[in-house]
């Protein structure tokens, strides 16, 4: 084990009898909860013994890779763990969280803010407490802060940024992480010491979750390197990103695919009221029953309904060199009345192989927001952002990892059977 975490105590709900002493209790048991011990015992260490050169690898700043990211687990530094970190945790370019043995639903989502724990918040719109070590089904419409069992211990020049996994992306699992005094969703600070949370909320679909799924995941930086669009253009030169011209202004622009082949889908649009999923069982569902394909119509647009959920893909192929890894920045109102992919992470390798031309599509995850909205076909969606690794890693995405979206067209999630 990388640590011993005090485990969080049994929580009293909204409705309890003795409710004054019961929220007292509940304050003061969320403090000690918060509490962390640093005793440690022998790891595995054929789990993390690969051997590096230097500190960071090649470069003092940039986003770590599965190697360094091994060593310093191996060490109990940056991040930390109430259980073992198993290696299948580890990718390319970050770290999945698992949640822990217990959920609370809450009235509200909530941010911390720079003067209080997610604790001190959390005494005030907790609603009731629900156990997921055996399992648990989590509502759509409902919020619920789950303790993650990775905790963070990070160094003055290390912070953190997470992120949806793409396979919760693409079943409209609104899923976020939290750390105490945090003034921000998704971020963790330099330096910051402490617990980590996922709030989750799922949209469309039920889901039924337990203690170590893996929902979201942290890319672990060092520093604060920039990446220039001067930089991006030289890199696609060595390296073409997308298939076709390359659109870089403030990161590298990805357009929707409309149109595709003939007799071919273009996405998926979810369904209401259907089953539950389970997030960590794969090819179980068949599509059909959870989804409506969408087929390609004549004018190359689509309507996008208020509070839907769509599957969509990207016109252009891309690949991820094996050293820089992406994200896709964040919904741009001017773009339009949608928000486009949950999952923004693209990890070094994603579609990419020496020599060749890119490979895979960007899957996008598409909620129009309050009135119906017509995307067009070749349409702007979003931007990639890259930023370099320390190091590259020994493996890359689709390297013997269990990649499950390589080479991907439009794929839905890991859940599904091949449609």
């Amino acid at each position: 084990m990388f640590g011993t975490w005090v485990p969080f105590p049994s929580l009293r709900s909204a409705g309890d009898d003795n409710e004054d002493v019961g929220r007292s209790e509940t304050r003061r048991d969320l403090r000690t909860a918060n509490s962390y011990n640093n005793p440690m015992t022998e790891t595995d260490d054929k789990l993390f013994a690969e051997a590096d050169t230097g500190e960071y690898g090649r470069f003092s700043t940039g986003i770590l890779p599965s190697h360094v990211l091994k060593r310093l687990i191996r060490a109990r530094r940056e991040i930390v763990a109430l259980d073992d970190i198993e290696e299948s945790q580890i990718q390319p370019a970050s770290v999945d969280l698992r949640l822990g043995a217990i959920a609370w639903r809450v009235r509200a989502s909530f941010l911390p803010g720079p003067n209080a724990t997610v604790a001190q918040k959390l005494s005030s719109v907790l609603m009731h407490e629900i156990d997921l070590t055996h399992g648990a089904v989590l509502e759509t419409g409902c919020v619920y802060i789950v303790p993650l069992i990775e905790r963070a211990e990070f160094s003055a020049r290390v912070s953190g940024v997470a992120n949806p996994k793409s396979s919760t992306g693409r079943i409209d699992v609104f899923t976020r992480l939290i750390t105490d005094n945090a003034p921000a969703f998704d971020r963790i600070e330099p330096g910051y010491r402490g617990p980590l949370f996922a709030e989750i909320s799922p949209r469309t679909f039920p889901v039924l979750v337990r203690k170590g799924s893996r929902l979201n995941q942290l890319r672990v930086r060092r520093g604060s390197p920039q990446f220039t669009d001067t930089q991006l253009r030289r890199l696609n030169a060595d390296t073409p990103l997308v298939s076709g011209e390359a659109d870089i202004d403030n990161g590298l622009a990805l357009t929707i695919d409309l149109k595709g082949k003939p007799g071919e889908r273009i996405g998926w649009r979810a369904k209401r009221h259907t089953g539950v999923i389970d997030v960590d069982r794969r090819g179980v569902l068949t599509p059909l029953d959870y989804w409506d394909p969408i087929e390609a119509h004549p004018s190359g647009n689509i309507i996008l309904d208020p509070d839907e959920f769509y599957i969509l893909a990207s016109r252009e192929s891309v690949a991820i060199p094996p050293d820089y890894a992406a994200e896709m920045v964040p919904f741009n109102p001017l773009v339009g009345e949608f928000r486009v992919h949950y999952a923004g992470f693209f990890d070094p390798g994603f579609g990419y192989e020496h020599g060749k031309p890119p490979a895979a599509r960007g899957v996008l995850e598409v909620r129009s927001r309050e009135v119906p909205f017509i995307l067009e076909h070749g349409q702007v969606i979003g931007r990639l952002v890259f930023e370099r690794l320390t190091d590259p890693p020994p493996e890359v995405y689709g390297e013997g990892l269990g990649s499950n979206y390589q080479r991907q067209g439009l794929k839905l999630s890991k859940h599904f059977r091949e449609a």
